[in-house]
């Protein structure tokens, strides 16, 4: 197959993958900035911020490279969607060649940060740590195969308290068009626009930070897209069987009464509730994939019911869609429930398969902050945030491909990327030699 990974030396496909991206460049100016930066995020260094990127670039002119790098990623106009679209365009087409797209995912991910001036920081709950904190919280969308993933829609949520202060958006370069969205509101227009853009279309995918949201379901279900979401516990259904009561008797006058009915003896149940009073014949165990060590496996039951949501505003019974609900042996309560609108004779190791395939996306987070510094980028503005994930996820993408080429050794530090040796007497900021050397009597390199 002929494309930008068709030519037999790492450097060589690397080339041509980065002439790929910089077609979204919109300007001659930044194509060498770009596939630098790019570059950069790929090499082997503890730090991927502007400044050791441009001493492991260009050791000689490193405060030229620096200026270069940073106005490409904080003030130049170019298009984060159309640079993701090109990357989408150049990275897909080489994982399906190992299997069918068979998920989109949808994610977010934190990024802990002091202080309340760079954009969108508030104290939220931050994934990475597990608590709430001070910290900045993107959305994203991943198109998933079985043994790969890439994010091809990222933006950051933008809080309440940020949206509305107008001094703040305004120092930070928050565009005007941006206004307050609920995360499940962000994540159902980066789906919209993935199907306007003829993404393959598959189940959708996403946590109870998602899947507890009714309206994000339904969005789903509007764009004639299956989902398998994450729901908490305390989530309404109906039984298989049970429903609302119909709507009042029509009285002589007046208009006849449409909205369903709820009483004393018609009520839905939590999944929970649900889950505790299922007989053990019920319940399967099921491995899904290979662990590091052994197969992956627990202990599920799957069932038909209906969502039951303010159903007692609807007119029409909501239709019925699987619970999948996970109960591990040895744990004292089920620790997993998901909603599925996959069709009705899906077996039940295939429900499992694709709820948990959400695992792949965690692989790719973990690499993007560990190793490419999706998190390391210093600058305050909107622009710089989504510029530099934006050429995190180009990196990211490169390495994606190899993979689906080769095999999954390809790492950073694995790819033949050269860059000049680095001076011996330079410590980018933030790292302990750094602030040994700003101490009485150095200096540091600038």
């Amino acid at each position: 197959m002929n494309g930008p990974f068709s030519e037999p030396d790492t450097q060589q496909r690397f080339a041509a993958y980065l002439d790929c991206l910089v077609q979204a460049a919109g300007h001659a100016d930044r194509v060498d900035p770009i596939q630098s930066y790019c570059k950069g995020l790929l090499l082997p260094g503890e730090r991927k911020s502007v400044e050791p990127m441009a001493a492991r670039l260009a050791p000689d002119n490193v405060r030229g490279m620096h200026q270069s790098l940073h106005h490409v990623v904080a003030h130049a106009a170019w298009s984060d969607e159309s640079l993701l679209e090109q990357v989408r365009l150049a990275v897909l087409p080489a994982m399906q060649r190992n299997g069918p797209v068979t998920a989109w995912i949808v994610e977010e991910t934190g990024f802990p940060k002091k202080g309340a001036h760079s954009v969108g920081v508030a104290h939220q709950y931050c994934g990475q740590l597990g608590k709430e904190e001070n910290c900045r919280v993107a959305i994203s969308l991943s198109v998933a195969t079985e043994q790969a993933s890439l994010p091809i829609a990222w933006r950051l949520y933008l809080p309440k308290t940020w949206a509305q202060d107008c001094e703040r958006r305004e120092n930070t370069g928050v565009p005007e068009e941006i206004r307050f969205e609920t995360k499940p509101v962000i994540a159902l227009g980066q789906i919209r626009r993935a199907l306007a853009d003829g993404v393959d279309a598959a189940p959708v995918l996403a946590d109870a930070a998602f899947g507890d949201d009714t309206r994000f379901r339904d969005g789903i279900t509007a764009l004639s897209l299956a989902y398998v979401v994450g729901v908490r516990e305390r989530t309404s259904v109906w039984r298989s069987g049970e429903a609302p009561l119909p709507a009042k008797p029509r009285k002589s006058k007046g208009r006849p009464p449409k909205l369903l009915r709820r009483d004393g003896k018609h009520q839905p149940v939590s999944v929970n509730k649900v889950a505790l009073g299922l007989p053990a014949k019920d319940w399967r165990t099921i491995s899904w994939r290979q662990g590091t060590q052994q197969k992956l496996r627990s202990r599920f039951a799957a069932l038909r019911v209906r969502p039951a949501h303010r159903d007692y505003w609807r007119s029409e019974l909501r239709a019925e869609e699987w619970l999948l609900i996970e109960w591990p042996t040895n744990d004292r309560e089920p620790t997993q429930y998901w909603l599925g609108t996959l069709p009705a004779d899906t077996k039940l190791r295939e429900l499992v398969k694709l709820a948990k395939h959400r695992w792949i996306i965690e692989r790719d987070y973990q690499e993007l902050k560990q190793e490419l510094g999706l998190g390391h980028y210093e600058g305050r503005g909107w622009r710089g945030f989504h510029h530099h994930a934006t050429l995190c996820i180009a990196a990211y993408g490169f390495l994606v491909a190899e993979r689906s080429r080769f095999s999954p050794s390809h790492r950073i530090g694995r790819l033949d990327v050269r860059s000049p040796k680095i001076p011996p007497k330079f410590h980018p900021r933030g790292s302990p030699r750094a602030r040994r050397a700003s101490a009485p009597g150095t200096h540091s390199v600038f």
